[in-house]
């Protein structure tokens, strides 16, 4: 019975921040500015107030785990530096096809 798998979900985890979201991010910025941006922070640990971490993780069936990290240093209230990678600045495409008619 190989043909026969059950069904896996698609298990999206984290914060999902663009590149563009992240290039809008500039030293100086409060933190209520970053948060506007990227979104609340899925970590905000009491033992490391002076940063932000945004880590993201999907699993699709059949594909390999997907995984990024952001981290946004602050200094007091002021961003002082942006470190990580982020999604690019599109979104993959639905596999959806056109309307009819919209080719």
């Amino acid at each position: 019975m190989n043909w026969f798998s059950p069904h896996r979900m698609v298990i999206q985890q984290g914060n999902y921040v663009t590149e563009d979201a992240v290039s809008r991010v500039k030293p100086g910025m409060t933190r209520s500015q970053v948060r506007f941006l990227l979104g609340t922070p899925l970590l905000n640990d009491i033992f490391h107030a002076d940063r932000w971490d945004y880590p993201y993780r999907i699993e699709r069936q059949g594909q390999p785990t997907e995984e990024k990290r952001l981290t946004v240093f602050f200094d007091k209230d002021t961003v002082t530096r942006v470190e990580g990678n982020a999604f690019p600045a599109t979104r993959p495409a639905i596999d959806n096809p056109p309307p009819a008619g919209q080719n």
